[in-house]
């Protein structure tokens, strides 16, 4: 399945480090980790949260093998449209093995 994930650029540079194979682990008072299902979410996640508090914003896309994402149900936390995964803290490394290919950085938004 492919994802899309709003990052700052904290959290894209970690990314980088990983030669664009794997999301870092989450920080202390985050749970889970959201990728979302559509790029138009990923986008206004972007545009509305990580611009104005970071100056910055990038939108991801990465694909997911369907077996480890059948273990979680699809999330909607607002519009129709606003439609996620919330894969808990503890399962990240192994969501990160079942990418497939690289993440690819899609969108730079500035303040």
């Amino acid at each position: 399945m492919v994802l899309f994930r709003p990052v700052n650029q904290a959290e894209l540079d970690l990314i980088i480090a990983t030669n664009w194979r794997a999301f870092p682990h989450r920080l202390v008072g985050q749970p889970i980790f959201y990728p979302v299902l559509n790029e138009a979410y990923a986008t206004q996640i972007t545009r509305e949260w990580n611009v104005p508090s970071y100056g910055m914003g990038h939108v991801l896309k990465f694909e997911v093998k369907d077996a480890f994402l059948s273990k979680y149900e699809i999330q909607k936390v607002g519009l129709d449209h606003h439609v996620e995964y919330w894969i808990p803290a503890e399962d990240l490394d192994e969501m990160n093995q079942q990418i497939v290919g690289k993440i690819e950085l899609i969108a730079t938004y500035y303040n």
